[in-house]
């Protein structure tokens, strides 16, 4: 495979090239208007083409046909960029292809009209009731549920096979149990054009339709990897990109994948799968370093808890490809089950950063990062107070709260008890586990490993969360309108350097560029880390005093690492 990646190119488009395209978007929309005013007084036609499918007739201003492996693909406008949506890249996997690795797409005739999201994993609702919940509209997950989710979405501003553009692949956030390539904070256009790319976010399956370790609950050799589908599928979609994305303007030979919380763990996974293997050259893990994932034990135990709940055993395995999705998402749910990549098998045989980098990707450079205030998702108690705080301290490691607080308070005096509190649980969990995978990668002697913290605080819901785990999600699509930029100033600036940063890596390998100062790799002699901030900067081991106390006083390392 070509791996030519040293021609660089422009990370930001001129004020003059936006301000044509605002003045074409105004006045496609007049065109766009007066023309539906004319449609709607004419004769239906006279037949109907099949649901999803168009009769063709070419490309225009407005929409847009190109070709993939399995047949002709429509997309529409949006402003400067196209938008193909729910374009298939494997077969529906309900029925015989439950728990089975990912089938090809059946090819289609005529033209598939891409203008509409479509089903996602069957999955539970997120609460409404929390306020980070609804910061980052995790309940907006659109096009229906089922087992037909095996699709993607392209963002690319050409269709043009020449143009060989970086391509950048988004693996969705949720964990392995929820979430979507279809939320509106994995929308791609603002990165495509903004970041001169190609962006792909894709769907795929999850918990115990993703990753039920089946044959180690006495299932027969046939499901051998129902505990890795869901990995498997994002394998596919790697090779739809190969084979399909340069009819979209993008080069295969340039490809990058990133994913936040569950999507880094998802990008942790992938780094360390064989037949993943030569598909990207460089990878994103923004709080999400899976260190380890689900051992052939734990993942049999979950599964036969999940069984029985289903009401399957030896006796009525085959029953398992006939139940309905509901019954297995109510079955998954009940059970209470953590379903996850099981290791063990070829296409994931070991742990991915345990205990060192994958050799499987070893000449892909990465960037793995954190957010000051990472553990603020799952923290409610917003009135804490000083004295609080010492007392929840000293109740999580007796007889150090006091010198915790102090510790914390000579780096930050003024932030809030509860952002302080956030701090001390991120430094003390996902912040380790993010500096051991940078160190693992650097200590393996191949691509580098660059490290960044995110510290700058979002102002939404009154500034009260902080730098949140999630916020850096919407500066690296260059997403200034989600919630936690809210379109402010300062939000853009932001939005600018890391959207910039991230093309630029995608585009070389290398995320120097003209926004930030420069960064140089990390090593655990060298611990470099950018400080995303509104004086963005590289520090050599930031706060390096709270860091030892980690170190001196660690905590018992968890199931992942």
């Amino acid at each position: 495979m070509i791996t030519d990646n040293s021609r660089p190119e422009s990370d930001r488009r001129p004020n003059s090239d936006r301000r044509q395209v605002l003045i074409a978007g105004a006045a496609l929309a007049a065109t766009a208007a007066v023309a539906g005013k004319a449609a709607a007084q004419a004769p239906a036609p006279a037949a109907a083409a099949p649901a999803g499918l168009g009769t063709g007739g070419g490309s225009s201003k407005l929409f847009q046909i190109t070709d993939t492996a399995t047949g002709k693909v429509q997309g529409i406008a949006n402003g400067p960029t196209w938008e193909f949506r729910g374009i298939p890249y494997g077969a529906p996997t309900g029925g015989r292809n439950r728990w089975m690795p990912p089938q090809k797409p059946a090819p289609w005739k005529g033209v598939r009209e891409c203008f509409a999201f479509t089903q996602i994993c069957p999955q539970t609702q997120a609460d409404i009731r929390g306020e980070y919940g609804q910061l980052i509209m995790w309940d907006r997950q659109v096009g229906g549920m089922g087992e037909d989710c095996l699709s993607l979405n392209v963002w690319t501003t050409t269709t043009d096979r020449s143009a060989k553009k970086a391509v950048m692949v988004s693996f969705h956030g949720g964990g392995f149990s929820t979430g979507s390539g279809n939320a509106p904070g994995f929308d791609g256009k603002n990165l495509a054009y903004y970041g001169d790319v190609v962006v792909v976010c894709i769907n795929h399956r999850l918990a115990s339709f993703g990753y039920a370790d089946l044959v180690g609950a006495g299932a027969p050799e046939a499901f051998k990897y129902a505990g890795v589908c869901g990995a498997l599928d994002m394998v596919a979609s790697l090779q739809w990109v190969r084979d399909n994305i340069e009819n979209f303007g993008g080069d295969p030979s340039r490809v990058m994948i990133f994913g936040q919380s569950g999507g880094g763990a998802k990008t942790s996974t992938v780094l360390a799968m064989p037949p993943a293997k030569g598909l990207f050259h460089r990878a994103a893990v923004q709080s999400g370093s899976a260190l380890r994932l689900m051992t052939p034990e734990a993942g049999a135990a979950t599964a036969e808890k999940f069984l029985k709940q289903l009401g399957i055993s030896k006796a009525n395995m085959g029953d398992l490809q006939k139940v309905s999705w509901q019954q297995i998402l109510e079955a998954q749910t009940i059970s209470g089950g953590n379903f996850a990549p099981v290791i063990g098998v070829d296409a994931l045989p070991h742990h991915p950063f345990d205990p060192g980098a994958p050799p499987e990707s070893a000449n892909v450079p990465i960037i793995v990062s954190t957010t000051l205030e990472d553990a603020a998702l799952a923290l409610t108690n917003f009135n804490l107070t000083e004295a609080g705080l010492t007392a929840l301290f000293d109740q999580r490691w007796p007889g150090k709260g006091k010198e915790l607080v102090s510790l914390y308070r000579r780096y930050d005096p003024i932030a809030t008890p509860f952002l302080i509190q956030a701090q001390a649980f991120t430094d003390s969990g996902a912040r380790r586990s993010a500096y051991a995978q940078a160190a693992r990668k650097a200590a393996a002697g191949g691509a580098p490993a660059y490290v960044y913290q995110w510290n700058w605080r979002t102002p939404a819901y009154d500034g009260q969360f902080g730098a949140v785990h999630g916020i850096d999600v919407s500066a690296s699509f260059h997403s200034v309108r989600d919630g936690f930029l809210a379109g402010s100033t300062p939000g853009k600036k932001m939005a600018d350097r890391l959207a910039s940063t991230f093309a630029a890596f995608a585009k070389t390998g290398d995320p120097n560029n003209s926004h930030i100062p420069p960064w140089k790799p990390y090593s655990d002699v060298q611990r470099n880390v950018m400080l995303f901030d509104n004086d963005t900067r590289q520090e050599v081991n930031p706060r390096a005093e709270i860091r030892a106390w980690w170190d001196a006083n660690p905590p018992a390392p968890g199931p992942r690492g």
